[in-house]
């Protein structure tokens, strides 16, 4: 029985996939130039996922027939899903060409200008879909998505509105309108829409995210975040660079459960190019600097590819005085800004003129006031969008642009995708590689980056010749005098403590750590712990090792200058791994207290080590878990020999360079000078080593 392309249209549209298949082969034997069996075959392919035949077969409708609008426009959807995006915008302008009214097109164009960054562009085509239909609520929300990514909020969310009233059923456009309601603060009614959203589509992964991101970014309920992240994983487990940020939460939770198996589930996604993590989580869970480049890599090629919305930056003549910019989201009462904030004051102005932008809209604390009267000009971008903060910075004419974030929290990376500067330079904040081809520099020391892991980093390396980190020589210690007592602790124990985020705590250092209070009688460790689960699971582990509860003591949140006074009641800090003490091991030694740690590979894992080396300590560096136990363990029974330490570390805080800000200031401003004089030069960037 002969069959007709209307027969396998019917097949098709019955869900008898293979019955079409056949008749359109059937019928291209005897008519070769059938342009809709083609076509067919192309759609047959694209659904079981066989993109590139797909391609092929449409190509041939093409071929045959160059002026149906319909095949231009589905294999603009095709080359998406083959990553092919300017190819795929080429076919559904032909298709515009052919139909002028074809929303579909210019709908979907749409999308993929997004997917490049073009949103200006990408908000023409779905302003003209809505002129040809106005009801066309796709298209709202689409609009929506791109007047958000331009910090548009007010009018991103009337468009979201807009698609609701068109669609009240409308699950993508209630988890939009939750996502604008957070960039505005409001966050109850954010959680609210992703609800909506989740109750309209139980199975909206996506949904389940935000609503997880905005449970533990913004009110703190680490538990219900991961019970989102959980629901998402369920529904889809090869959801992009959420598991790592699963197993983050659950380390924050101090929740083992089946760590051990889902950290070395990690490492093999990671390994086969899954899109499993941002940069961020892995830092403290696996010590692996190849791994960790790797999953940068993969994430910037996801997320943060190098665009060209902007024109290339024009070779510069010599400014007369070397424009440095520092761009972050904590110029406020923050770690970094606590470390930097001196280095800022004291930057030679007659060589350096210092702009500092501010990526979040934070209170106006003590610190924030005393950066913005620190920098020559400060700039509060928060509510700009990446494209306009990289087009302020060279309208200001910035030679060096210092990323203070890498992929912290609240970070805007896309700023350097974008070329902010000539030179870009990844400083302080992110404790690894970027795996970004557009980012120069990353700044470190010999401690963290040795030659034989110089490999690993996909920046080229500045060397400073103490340490990296800088520190606030004024940073003031309060003078009150904590009692053990009145911070709970015994008086005659010896006090463990470590003041390291608890997401850094793995089994591995918690056994060494209860090994510790097994042999040293009667000793306590001390924490600082803000979450109460992570409190009692802590207990529990404590409990699971035969260690009484009771034994772990955690401190409160207190301001810094009394937090600093108080570790003046502990006997010495035993650090974490492979995530280390950053901050919190300067103020350690600030404060007087000893620091043990573990160097490893990566350069999270080697940040206290490099501290300890600048303030002339490098006994307390050890190499093993062995080591570490028994060097902590030999401090903790040798009175004299930790004393002697705890004396050479208060002659060393004022003679090694540490804690000199000054001599930092003068070591950062040569190594700018340096890699701007190359720029000048028209020089490639190159490792720095500044003497």
């Amino acid at each position: 029985m002969k069959h007709n392309y209307n027969d396998a249209v019917k097949n098709f549209q019955n869900g008898k996939i293979n019955e079409a298949k056949e008749i359109c082969t059937e019928i291209l034997k005897s008519e070769p130039d059938n342009f809709n069996a083609y076509y067919l075959l192309g759609v047959i392919a694209f659904q079981t996922r066989n993109y590139k035949q797909s391609e092929e077969l449409i190509s041939k409708a093409i071929e045959i027939n160059s002026e149906n609008f319909e095949f231009y426009n589905f294999m603009g959807i095709v080359l998406v899903h083959l990553n092919r995006f300017e190819e795929a915008i080429k076919n559904w302008t032909k298709a515009i060409e052919i139909n002028p009214n074809s929303l579909d097109a210019y709908n979907n164009r749409g999308n993929a200008l997004i997917k490049l960054k073009k949103n200006e562009s990408a908000l023409k085509d779905f302003d003209q879909a809505i002129k040809i239909k106005p009801n066309f609520s796709q298209a709202y929300n689409n609009r929506g998505v791109v007047l958000k990514d331009l910090n548009r909020f007010d009018s991103a969310l009337e468009s979201s509105i807009k698609a609701i009233e068109i669609n009240p059923n409308y699950a993508d456009a209630y988890n939009l309108k939750g996502v604008i309601l957070r960039e505005l603060n409001q966050i109850e009614e954010s959680l609210n829409n992703y609800d909506k959203a989740i109750e309209l589509n139980p199975n909206f992964a996506d949904a389940h995210v935000n609503r997880g991101n905005l449970l533990l970014n913004e009110n703190k309920q680490l538990n219900l975040a991961l019970e989102s992240f959980t629901k998402a994983l369920k529904i889809n487990p090869n959801l992009n660079f959420l598991f790592g940020k699963y197993i983050h939460t659950k380390a924050w939770l101090s929740n083992w459960d089946s760590i051990d198996q889902e950290i070395n589930s990690l490492k093999n996604k990671i390994i086969s190019g899954f899109k499993t993590a941002t940069p961020f989580p892995i830092l403290s869970l696996i010590d692996n600097p190849d791994l960790q480049k790797k999953n940068a890599e993969n994430y910037i090629i996801n997320q943060h590819a190098l665009v060209s919305n902007l024109k290339p930056i024009k070779k510069k003549t010599k400014n007369k005085k070397i424009r440095i910019a520092y761009y972050s989201a904590d110029f406020n009462n923050h770690p970094t800004s606590y470390l930097m904030v001196r280095l800022i004051e004291l930057h030679d102005r007659s060589d350096f003129e210092i702009f500092c932008f501010s990526l979040a809209n934070r209170k106006d604390d003590e610190m924030r006031k005393r950066v913005l009267k620190a920098c020559d000009k400060f700039l509060d971008v928060s509510l700009k969008n990446n494209l306009e903060i990289a087009e302020i910075s060279r309208n200001l004419n910035i030679d060096i642009a210092c990323d203070v974030m890498g992929f912290t929290k609240g970070n805007k990376f896309q700023i350097f995708a974008e070329k902010c500067a000539p030179i870009q330079v990844s400083y302080l904040a992110f404790p690894g590689t970027t795996g970004a081809s557009f980012i120069d520099y990353v700044i470190a020391d010999k401690t963290l980056i040795s030659q034989e892991l110089k490999k690993h980093y996909s920046e080229k390396i500045i060397y400073l010749p103490d340490t990296y980190q800088v520190n606030d020589s004024t940073k003031k210690i309060s003078d009150k005098v904590f009692t053990r007592e009145e911070l709970g602790l015994p008086e005659d124990s010896f006090v463990f403590c470590c003041f390291n985020k608890n997401y850094k705590i793995l089994p591995n250092t918690f056994d060494i750590w209860m090994n510790l209070l097994k042999k040293v009688k009667g000793s306590v460790l001390w924490l600082l712990v803000e979450n109460s689960t992570a409190r009692e699971n802590l207990k529990k582990e404590a409990a699971k090792r035969n260690i009484d509860e009771n034994r772990i003591i955690f401190a409160k949140i207190m301001p810094l200058a009394d937090h600093l006074a108080r570790h003046r009641c502990a006997d010495l800090f035993i650090d974490t791994f492979p995530y280390t003490a950053h901050t919190t091991c300067s103020d350690a030694l600030w404060a007087g207290l000893p620091v043990v740690t573990r160097i490893g590979n990566s350069f999270a894992s080697r940040v206290s080590a490099s501290l300890l080396n600048a303030i002339g300590l490098p006994e307390l560096i050890t190499h093993s878990e062995k080591e570490f136990e028994n060097l902590a363990l030999e401090l903790a029974n040798d009175k004299d020999k930790l004393e002697k330490i705890k004396i050479k570390l208060e002659k060393n805080k004022i003679s090694k360079s540490l804690f000199n800000t000054e001599i930092y200031t003068k070591n950062i401003e040569s190594s700018y000078r340096t890699i701007y004089d190359r720029y000048l030069n028209n020089l490639s960037a190159e490792d720095i080593e500044i003497n």
